[in-house]
């Protein structure tokens, strides 16, 4: 089984799938991790994000080690992240890692749980399940606020919402695989519901899914 989970930050798909993945015993690849991890190796050189040759080189060199570094949750590794995953090269030198775990996830699990921006339309489009889990950008910057806060970290709701609203941007815009629903994607809206609300109607639209 492959499930396909993709919409925009802080609309609770990390959470979603992460719960999934334990509840049906799946692997579970973060794929927005892999992007932050190139955009981590290219501000950490002194590099420019956007610039294709630099972020392409980053992600050729990526190494599993990568994805364990530290500061991968920042908010200045993610407008990277968001900024690098526009790069075609990158996409394209990324897209065979995604694929190769879904199709052979590790420790002998009999399918996988992938989140990201691109999993039901570009990487698994055959997938078994597809979801698309979003919210009003007003509730997912609270909530970008409080887990911020909840690290410990100074946050600004102003700024933190102008963050967003230039990266749901960049991520709509983008020519290469831009963040939008896959035709047969089920649509999540958790606006007004909790983390348990959630799991609960994701779950529900599985198992009927497979009827």
């Amino acid at each position: 089984m492959i499930i396909a989970i993709d919409g925009p930050a802080a609309a609770g798909k990390g959470t979603l799938a992460r719960q999934l993945a334990e509840h049906l015993n799946l692997a579970y690849l973060d794929t927005g991790l892999i992007y932050r991890a190139v955009g981590k190796k290219v501000i950490g050189a002194g590099g420019m994000p956007e610039d294709a040759k630099t972020s392409e080189a980053a992600a050729h060199a990526l190494s599993s080690d990568d994805l364990a570094a530290d500061g991968l949750r920042t908010d200045e590794v993610a407008a990277a992240a968001s900024k690098v995953s526009a790069v075609p090269g990158v996409r394209a030198a990324l897209l065979d890692f995604q694929r190769d775990f879904a199709a052979c996830p590790p420790e002998g699990k009999t399918g996988a749980v992938l989140d990201g921006r691109d999993i039901g339309t570009v990487v698994c489009p055959g997938a078994d399940h597809k979801l698309f889990v979003t919210a009003s950008i007003d509730v997912r910057a609270q909530r970008r606020v409080k887990e911020l806060q909840d690290r410990g970290l100074e946050a600004i709701y102003a700024r933190v919402f102008e963050d967003m609203e230039e990266r749901d941007a960049r991520d709509q815009q983008r020519t290469s695989s831009p963040l939008e629903p896959a035709r047969d994607a089920h649509t999540l809206d958790t606006t007004d519901l909790n983390v348990e609300q959630v799991f609960k109607a994701a779950l529900e639209f599985i198992r009927s899914s497979k009827a």
